[in-house]
């Protein structure tokens, strides 16, 4: 299992610190015995620290970080609370245990609106406070995790802004990549809003436990599979952009690729109440063509097919190796079947044929005939540019494929991609 705070996570002024192998515990207590007692409980779980009033307390924090605290509300010069909001004020994210042997619902209040966990009353017995530093750590580590991924987020977030700037730049030379940016960017952002849900609902609740807390830890790992997922995603096809920008040649896996789909659509709105199939090449083949421009295709025909119409149905896309040659003469122009870049396309074997096949409606023989066009659409305006099958057949003929369009109205459409493996 991996670790939850990872060695390489950059930190700032005001974050989460990384912790090590044991969280740190400090205990502020204005009298010995509690303080010493409580020390020897957790020197074994924690790296502690011990401090006898507020002064000391704030000296050992601004030393080192501080991820749990225990502090007695009753101390001479600076009380608890106080310490609680200083505290606060250098790490935001400790996590406090409040003591004391004087409990006023006030002070309670108190503690509870400067952020305590938890509010226990001496004497305590020793379950009852391991379970609360316990509760306290763990929602520690919850922040924690919820503030990594956060910035991690915005940081891609930022690297898409400013790709998506740099394109934009570039619209004189023909390219044009919005939507595949959109697409890789659709997923970090209905993550990025799980994660304000998770963090609102751990600073709303006092004490994180039980069920909450479980609910939250396992948020946390699904939600920690995901970032990494969209993370390598987007990394692998920013880089990808790099490259075609720089006129370099560059080969593509193909199972990789489908892998990417498979995860980028997996939760995508258009996927909902259908069902997607992305089946895995049995055996991998590298294709002549951008990692980018692939996704793209992939992206365009496969959001269409899940929204050729709103009854439930399958889309299926797999990829074959061929050892021959496509049969040109085999495919008859008509009502029914189409090949885009007929004229231009490398019919060299071996090639890798890579359809997606859906079982809704099919296509009419008019659209069929104009689908290709560029800004033609069966959309609303505000649903739809026109762009997406005319940037697929761009990106086609700049890789010398083609495509081959198979419909019969009532039994869905299938659309076969022929590539020249290398």
């Amino acid at each position: 299992m991996p670790s939850l705070f990872p060695s390489d996570t950059p930190s700032s002024t005001g974050s989460a610190q990384v912790p090590g192998d044991k969280l740190t515990l400090l205990i502020v207590d204005d009298e010995e015995g509690p303080r010493q007692s409580l020390r020897i409980v957790f020197k074994h779980d924690y790296d502690v620290l011990v401090a006898c009033n507020g002064h000391e307390a704030m000296d050992l924090a601004r030393r080192q970080p501080v991820h749990v605290a225990v502090l007695d509300i009753l101390m001479e010069g600076m009380s608890g609370v106080e310490l609680l909001r200083e505290l606060k004020e250098i790490t935001p994210s400790i996590q406090v245990v409040m003591l004391t042997a004087y409990e006023t619902l006030e002070t309670a209040r108190q503690a509870l609106r400067y952020g305590a966990s938890d509010y226990l009353n001496k004497p305590f017995d020793i379950p009852t406070m391991r379970a609360a530093v316990s509760k306290a750590a763990e929602k520690y580590k919850a922040a924690y995790i919820v503030q990594r991924n956060d910035e991690r987020l915005h940081l891609l977030q930022r690297e898409i802004d400013q790709q998506r700037v740099n394109e934009e730049m570039a619209r004189t030379q023909g390219e044009i990549y919005a939507s595949v940016l959109h697409d890789l960017n659709n997923p970090l952002t209905v993550i990025s809003a799980f994660i304000e849900v998770i963090n609102h609902s751990m600073h709303s609740a006092a004490i994180v436990e039980g069920d909450q807390l479980a609910g939250i830890r396992e948020d946390l790992r699904n939600l920690t599979g995901q970032v990494e997922r969209c993370f390598q995603i987007s990394r692998r096809y920013l880089s990808f952009l790099k490259t075609r920008d720089a006129g370099q040649p560059s080969d593509t896996g193909v199972r990789q690729t489908l892998a990417d789909l498979r995860d980028l659509l997996s939760r995508h709105p258009s996927a909902q109440g259908h069902q997607l199939i992305v089946h895995d090449m049995e055996q991998d083949a590298a294709v002549d063509i951008n990692g980018t421009d692939l996704l793209q295709i992939l992206l365009n025909l496969t959001t269409n097919a899940l929204q050729s119409t709103e009854m439930p149905h399958t889309v299926d896309v797999q990829a074959i190796l061929l050892t021959h040659s496509v049969d040109l003469h085999s495919i008859v122009e008509s009502n029914s079947e189409r090949f885009i870049n007929r004229e231009e396309f490398r019919n060299v074997p071996p090639l890798v044929a890579i359809s997606v096949s859906d079982t809704g409606p099919g296509i009419p023989a008019e659209i069929l005939r104009k689908m290709f066009e560029e800004q033609f659409t069966t959309k609303p305006p505000e649903c739809g540019t026109g762009l997406g099958l005319s940037i697929v057949k761009r990106l086609l003929k700049e890789a010398r494929a083609g495509i081959q369009i198979q419909t019969a109205v009532g039994k869905g459409a299938e659309f076969t991609m022929y590539l020249k493996a290398i």
